[in-house]
Parts: structure tokens; C-alpha cells; sequence
């Protein structure tokens, strides 16, 4: 009898450093976001981009010293991708916004900094975004 060999997968060749979604934002009907989940490998490089060394007088010694700013750019131009149906009436519930001369009905075109404002100051989208793309499940059901 001849014994048949089972090739063994790599889970490394299975792994996807990535992947977007668009998931629909809760409250504001219309308004979707597509969000990239990414890997921890993915995240750990983000965030060593915006690291940097900085020395401490009282121990003399080196410190890794976390750039916010810089990191939530980075963070905003990895997850946040496109975003549809933001219309000027949400943004007075998501942050303080003028948007009296605006139809309450037109849209927030999407541009890497318009989403890098509305995370920088609005605490809900920011939560929003961070528990969505902290959560897996997110990005491998079909919803």
C-alpha cells in the first residue's frame, strides 16, 4: 500500500495584509464609509513610521516618542478610503461646523484631508472608525 503525502499550507502563503470594505455609518441614512482593515503587521509599521527617538535628560537614555499628528495621518490615509452621502446636515452632529450657507442636502466630497479633519475632530467618526476596523469580523462576512 502506498501512503499518500499531504502537502502542508502555510498560513503565511493564506495571509491578506489587507482588505476594504464599505460599511454604512449608524444614524445617517445614505452614509457609507469604505474602511481598510489591516493587518497587525500592517499597524505595527504605521505606527513605527511615526516614532521617533528622543533622549532623555534624567536617565540618559532614549525613548521612543509617539508623533500623534503624524500618526493619524498615516492611520487616516491607510484605513479611510472613499466615504458616500456625507451630507452638510450630518456634520453638525458629528462636529462644529458652519454649514448655514450650505443645502443641508448637498455632500462632503471625500479627499484625504477632509477625513483626516473630521477624525482630528470628531470624537464619534474617530470611535466609529477605530471600533470598526478594530473589528475582524467586519471584513469577513459578507453583510
Amino acid at each position: 500500500m502506498t501512503e499518500i503525502k499531504k502537502e502542508v499550507v502555510s498560513l503565511k502563503t493564506l495571509l491578506t495584509p489587507s482588505k476594504t470594505v464599505t460599511i454604512d455609518y449608524p444614524e445617517f441614512e445614505g452614509f457609507s464609509v469604505d474602511l481598510c482593515y489591516l493587518s497587525r503587521e500592517e499597524l505595527l509599521k504605521l505606527r513605527s513610521r511615526s516614532v521617533s527617538q528622543k533622549l532623555n535628560k534624567k536617565s540618559r537614555a532614549f525613548e521612543e516618542v509617539l508623533d500623534q499628528d503624524k500618526f493619524l495621518v498615516e492611520y487616516v490615509n491607510a484605513v479611510i478610503k472613499n466615504w458616500k452621502g456625507l451630507k452638510f446636515k450630518y456634520l453638525e452632529k458629528l462636529l462644529l461646523a458652519d454649514v448655514s450657507d450650505l443645502d443641508p442636502e448637498g455632500v462632503l466630497e471625500f479627499t484625504k484631508e477632509n477625513a483626516e479633519v473630521m477624525m482630528k475632530n470628531s470624537a464619534d467618526f474617530d470611535a466609529w472608525v477605530s471600533e470598526t476596523v478594530g473589528d475582524l469580523e467586519n471584513f469577513t462576512q459578507s453583510k
